[in-house]
Parts: C-alpha cells; structure tokens; sequence
C-alpha cells in the first residue's frame, strides 16, 4: 500500500513522532493507521523506559480550579530541561494530569506510596465481602487479590484510566509525551481540595 504524506500528516499530528518514524510505522502496519499509533506507542514507551533514571529537576507548578471553585488541583509535573518545561506539550499534560486528577480523584502517584495497613484495610474488606456473597472460601484469596488490585487502580494516579481514552493509563499518556520529547518526566506530588471535605471529619 502506499504511503502517503497525509497519512504521514495524520498519525504525526496524533502521536507527535517524528516523520521518519511515522513513515516506518505506516509501512510496517501496511498502512493501517491504528497498528501504526501501537506500533509507536509501543517504541515511545521502550524508549521512555531508558529515561525513567534521569534527573527532573525542571519543570511546573500547574494550577487548575473546577466546578467554579468547587474542586482545586495543585499538582508538580518534573522534566529534565527547562526547553521541554516550557514546551506546549510539556505544559499540556501538566494540564491534562491535574484534569484527571481533579475528575478522578487519585490519592498517591504511584503504587508503592500506598501505606501497607491501607491495603490490609482493603484486603480485610474484600474478604469480609467475599464470606457475605457466600463464595467458596477457596477462591478468597483470587477475589481479596483481584479486589485489591481494583482498589490501586481507583486511587493510584498513574494505574487509572485516562478520562479522555479509557484505553489508556496515565502512566501510558506520561510514556508517550516522555517519548516525543525524549525527557524523564515524573509526577512529583499533587494535592486535590474539595470543598466542604474537611467539614465533620
């Protein structure tokens, strides 16, 4: 099949990989344009495992109030350089992280920051839910695991789905703009305020 520049045009503009990658994706899918996006997804998210040991000490504070003041996100989004740091893609997805974060409400940035009583908190739950549905107590542990497993993509902020593509973790939407602007960039913190949370606590 032949490839051509508007096809190139088309999956550039939705993967912001350079021409000659694109051009390589399209001829290795035979043209087809959603084989070409995994393919690239794919080498962004090979190639974005290399940076992930390199410094971020760049980056920005990004701010982002929803609902007419009712939901507040402060969220730091890290990269290494201060060119990528003010890059338009860069600076989309500080947006799009403190969106998320802000829709879906996340409580760590990654797995490894959740407490251990928490997740033996969980666990107790879905066991004692798993007795009440009357399940065979030889399954507990596949239900308790299974479960668990939910509740860390619930409240994890790179494990959940992507608000805009349910297809995607935002671990993945990190992987592809690490990708295209060839930096480490890490989510160092976030803080969601909602108001009248802290009201009767």
């Amino acid at each position: 099949m032949e490839i051509t520049t508007e096809m190139i045009k088309e999956l550039r503009e939705a993967t912001g990989a350079g021409i000659l990658d694109c051009r390589k994706a399209l001829t290795d899918a035979n043209g087809d344009f959603d084989k070409a996006v995994d393919f690239l997804r794919e080498k962004g998210v090979a190639t974005a495992a290399k940076r992930a040991g390199r410094t971020a000490s760049q980056g920005v504070i990004e701010l982002y109030s929803h609902g007419e003041g009712r939901v507040g996100v402060m969220l730091e989004l890290n990269c290494e350089t201060d060119f990528v740091a003010r890059s338009e893609d860069f600076r989309k997805l500080a947006h799009e992280l403190a969106l998320q974060i802000a829709a879906a409400a996340p409580k760590y940035v990654k797995e490894d920051e959740i407490p251990a009583d928490v997740l033996e908190h969980e666990a107790e739950i879905a066991r004692a839910r798993a007795k009440e549905e009357g399940k065979p107590e030889a399954v507990f542990d596949k239900i308790v695991s299974g479960r668990v497993e939910k509740f860390k993509d619930e409240v994890v902020l790179l494990r959940q789905s992507y608000i805009r593509d349910e297809e995607l973790t935002i671990e993945k939407l990190l992987l592809q703009t690490i990708g295209s602007t060839g930096e480490n960039i890490v989510v160092s913190r976030f803080q969601r305020w909602e108001l009248g949370e802290s009201i009767g606590e």
